[in-house]
């Protein structure tokens, strides 16, 4: 099943309000302080911070409710609405809002995001909220003087790089469909944490000690650094400005975002910075957040639904898992040779075609049921050899586009949640490289995602399809999914970080669980691995550094990396639910 619609917009519409819950002041046990030196990723340019991984854990447990993500006090906010009897896009707006206080780095409501609903009766809808480049915005946005593309870096920090951020709109949609608790009541655990203060992570204090280029906004250096140097592991840490921000959105909703004083200090902050950006308040209020049918397929008698584009994340796990299910065997076993170079050989292909042929559908075709059609999948499959890297692929399709990868980018978080009712969300959200633009407003930071677009417009004499125009949305790598069953049962809901690797997190994990056998906390655990149609990139310090030898005997070019994940699942079998967080980050899974 294929399934591939046109988003309806949701604009501004009336909240409900009604009495707040009772704050909520959860107290922020530190964890144990396990500081690690940065590893340098040669693929991004800057340090990427792998903190030490936990120690082996077994999955969740829980046959009411459960709520997996990034941090321990937001998945307890998430778990503590459920308690109330909020639904599970209640809990993950909640969720969420705790992740911009704990997490700042990786997402928030200066970021975008998509989130997957499904409801009891088996009806799969996806919302974009993904950022939309200014209205004054070009296709040369990110070329200097000399007609030359801006370094990548060069162009994250600062204005030119910030999007009309969506997460809110987003929110808002999702609650007006789908909530049972009131607006502002979503917003109290988040005010109380950011007002009361928590105790900082050992990844949050190795991402702002690491960090060269935010202190260069004194918002921000008087926020992350108030005496001079990066908060330590342990030590209490608050953002009252957040907190104030979060009443205002709480008691006004979302127009308060888009329109009046904080639009207005977000343009200040973008048209202001050392590398002015485009965007304008008339932005702002025109953003809608879309809604729409999820693109959906099948694998090993499973049907798995995500955002469609200008998401390439769900489409690519579905062409990856469709050819390797169309091969007809086996997968080989988990942690060999011959399965890691089968699935990066395949991945080649799917990373040619995302390159090449995913954009925001409002501005090009994407030819979705072409990369998912079963004769096309076939013969992209019986391409791989066993026993040798075909190196770089070239896409299956029309060759009048340009492909282009995009960077790396480092704050991304993911959201998974399951009510009593049966629903289930999976929301993905960021704010792009980690500390997005590094711009600070009221609190919270700005994103970068107007770095996912093309720098170079045209290549050859061919047009890139993810080139920058004004209103786009660029091409995300976020894959929230959720799967069921052949008898139309919830079995799964999924969503990683990880920028364009969180396409390979995902697939693995699936993998793990369907081909291999694993339960959800084991197929997380698998070292990642990943082929972005160059290097076969293998997580250092794992299990697979042995087989490197092997894989370069059949041609792989190999480059060991961090690859700090952040995939955060719900699964369900014989009426339990199993959470699973990775254990490369803090997360966890909470239910009861």
């Amino acid at each position: 099943m294929i399934r591939l619609q046109r988003y309806r917009r949701h604009g501004t519409g009336a909240m409900r309000l009604a009495p707040v819950l009772g704050v909520f002041l959860l107290v922020a046990c530190a964890p144990e302080a396990r500081d690690a030196p940065p590893a340098f990723n040669a693929q991004q340019g800057e340090p990427e911070i792998a903190t030490a991984r936990q120690a082996v854990r077994p999955a969740a447990r829980a046959t009411r409710h459960m709520v997996a993500s990034a941090h321990p006090l937001a998945a307890q906010a998430g778990l503590e609405i459920l308690r109330a009897g909020g639904s599970a896009v209640d809990a993950a707006i909640a969720t969420q809002l705790v992740l911009n206080v704990v997490e700042p780095q990786s997402s928030g409501i200066g970021g975008g995001g998509f989130l997957v609903h499904r409801a009891r009766d088996g009806t799969v809808e996806a919302y974009d909220g993904r950022e939309t480049a200014p209205a004054s915005a070009t296709g040369e946005l990110f070329l200097g003087p000399d007609g030359k593309p801006l370094a990548f870096f060069d162009a994250v920090r600062g204005g030119l790089s910030v999007g009309t951020p969506g997460l809110l709109r987003l929110l808002e949609s999702a609650h007006r469909d789908h909530g049972k608790l009131s607006w502002p009541s979503l917003f109290a655990p988040a005010i109380a944490l950011a007002e009361s203060g928590f105790a900082v992570t050992p990844r949050l204090a190795a991402q702002l000690a690491a960090d060269t280029r935010l202190r260069a906004s004194p918002e921000a250096a008087a926020l992350f650094y108030p005496e001079g140097r990066a908060p330590r592991a342990g030590e209490h840490w608050r953002n009252p400005a957040l907190a104030d921000t979060f009443r205002i959105l709480a008691a006004r909703g979302a127009d308060a975002f888009y329109a009046g004083e904080i639009a207005a200090d977000i343009v200040a902050a973008v048209r202001g910075a050392a590398r002015p950006g485009r965007l304008a308040a008339s932005d702002l209020a025109a953003y809608s957040a879309l809604k729409g049918q999820a693109l959906c397929g099948p694998y090993r008698g499973w049907t798995l639904c995500g955002a469609p584009p200008p998401s390439s994340g769900p489409l690519a796990v579905l062409q990856l898992l469709a050819m390797v299910e169309a091969r007809g065997h086996a997968l080989p076993p988990a942690n060999g040779a011959a399965a890691v170079h089968l699935i990066t050989e395949l991945q080649r292909m799917v990373f040619a075609d995302r390159d090449a042929y995913v954009a925001d559908p409002k501005f090009a075709e994407v030819p979705a049921r072409r990369m998912l059609d079963p004769v096309y999948i076939r013969m992209r499959a019986q391409r791989v050899t066993l026993d040798r890297t075909l190196g770089p692929a070239s896409p299956g399709l029309e060759a009048n586009r340009a492909a282009v990868p995009e960077q790396a980018p480092g704050g991304t978080s993911h959201i998974s949640v399951v009510d009593a009712a049966g629903t289930a969300v999976a929301l993905s959200s960021s704010i792009e490289q980690q500390f997005g633009s590094g711009l600070l407003v009221r609190g919270f930071l700005l994103n970068n995602q107007l770095t996912d677009f093309a720098f170079v417009p045209e290549r050859a004499g061919r047009k890139a399809a993810n080139r920058v125009e004004p209103g786009k949305r660029p091409r995300s790598s976020m894959t929230p999914m959720i799967a069921t069953d052949e008898n139309g049962r919830f079995v799964l809901s999924i969503g990683s970080a990880g920028g364009p690797q969180i396409i390979a997190h995902v697939a693995k994990t699936i993998l793990g669980i369907r081909d291999w056998g694993l339960d959800i906390q084991q197929a997380i655990d698998l070292p990642n691995f990943s082929n972005r149609n160059g290097a076969t990139e293998i997580e250092a310090n794992t299990a697979l550094v042995p087989l490197v030898p092997e894989l370069a005997a059949r041609g792989h070019e190999l480059r060991l990396t961090a690859q700090p994940g952040g995939l955060h699942a719900v699964a369900a079998r014989a009426g339990v639910l199993w959470g699973g967080a990775d254990p490369r980050r803090e997360g966890v899974a909470l239910g009861d």
